[in-house]
């Protein structure tokens, strides 16, 4: 992959200061992506999946007759509105779609036109196409632990909000990419979308290991004491600014723990609720992060220190006009701008995945 993204070092070495952190320390890989033209062949978030033309397409079979989220926007008509944006300039005439765009957009409005008009549907048509979330290969990320035989991971969600968690519902499918005949040319999709965010924008990926250190509340009591002692961080000469003196945890909080954005494996996110473990349903195993779907690559203010090295010049110009913002690549919203953790069991990856919002 040609695409490279390299997380700065942090700003202090946190096991030189707490070597007690050393033993919480997790493997990772922050995927990066980044808007582009993957192909079917490529891993990618939002981009074309190398699906069997043999096999039917996943579709959502939970009843969507209730929703009604007033948006009545279809994927298409999301993308197009994003190059319309991403083309506009201050100063500069409206901008405008290609012939091909337009055309696009027609067939795209007739076709959601015909959905309202023939009105709401029966029971037997309420299943929905699912959109392409991730798909990622063992080549690129080796840090999935896939099935014997398989190398391609492939996540899909609904994009619907499902109660009782009003969250888009998840579907995880692992295949051996060497088996993949006809590649199926033109995927189902949805006549809506619930929330712009719940259409990935196509992206590239720039895989990259990283070593990730937990959120401050998966430590314990103990643990958490310790990171809170201005005095340890002063004793170790650690570079922080004086003015964390009265909360050392904020600076962890902000530059050491839980690497923020996409990323397989590591620690997850907490911020909702406090830390959630989830448990396998077929042997009860507590299970294990795989994906962490980010609806922001980084933070804002200091959260800029987990700014890639390679798009700090883009952070400097404030490159974000017309919605386009480098910290949100993805254009994916999951909660109020959350993010969704995707669980699996660490005993079977047959056994079925979960997912949490936080």
């Amino acid at each position: 992959m040609s695409l490279i993204r390299t997380t700065p070092p942090r700003p202090v070495e946190v096991t030189a200061v707490f070597p007690e952190l050393a033993g919480w320390a997790r493997p990772a890989m922050r995927l990066h992506p980044r808007p582009g033209s993957p192909s079917a062949r490529d891993s990618s978030v939002g981009g074309p999946l190398l699906w069997p033309a043999a096999e039917s397409w996943p579709h959502c079979e939970d009843a969507h007759l209730h929703v009604d989220s007033g948006f009545r926007r279809s994927p298409t008509e999301v993308r197009l509105r994003r190059i319309l944006a991403s083309r506009w300039r201050p100063d500069a005439p409206a901008p405008t779609l290609t012939p091909e765009e337009e055309s696009l957009r027609e067939r795209s409005a007739a076709r959601l036109a015909e959905r309202l008009e023939a009105g709401p549907p029966g029971p037997a048509a309420c299943a929905v196409p699912m959109l392409p979330v991730a798909q990622l290969f063992l080549r690129d990320v080796p840090l999935l632990r896939p099935p014997v035989q398989a190398d391609l991971l492939q996540i899909l969600w609904c994009p619907y909000e499902h109660e009782p968690n009003y969250k888009p519902s998840t579907a995880l499918f692992w295949r051996s990419a060497a088996e993949v005949g006809d590649v199926l040319a033109t995927p189902p999709e949805p006549y809506e979308a619930d929330y712009p965010g719940y259409v990935p924008e196509p992206c590239v990926l720039a895989p990259e290991a990283i070593t990730d250190y937990p959120n401050l509340l998966d430590l314990s009591p103990e643990l958490q004491l310790v990171l809170g002692d201005w005095s340890r961080w002063q004793a170790a000469g650690a570079d922080v600014d004086s003015s964390y003196a009265e909360d050392p945890h904020e600076f962890y909080m902000t530059h050491l723990g839980q690497a923020p954005g996409w990323k397989v494996g590591g620690w997850p996110p907490w911020g909702r609720t406090d830390p959630n473990p989830r448990y396998c349903g077929v042997c009860e195993a507590q299970m294990i992060p795989l994906l962490t779907i980010a609806s922001w690559e980084w933070g804002g203010g200091e959260g800029h220190s987990w700014t890639p090295e390679e798009d700090r010049a883009a952070v400097r110009a404030d490159s974000r006009y017309a919605g386009q913002d480098p910290s949100q690549p993805t254009k994916v919203e999951v909660g109020s701008t959350d993010n969704m953790q995707i669980y699996v069991c660490p005993t079977s990856p047959g056994h079925p995945h979960t997912d949490l919002i936080q």
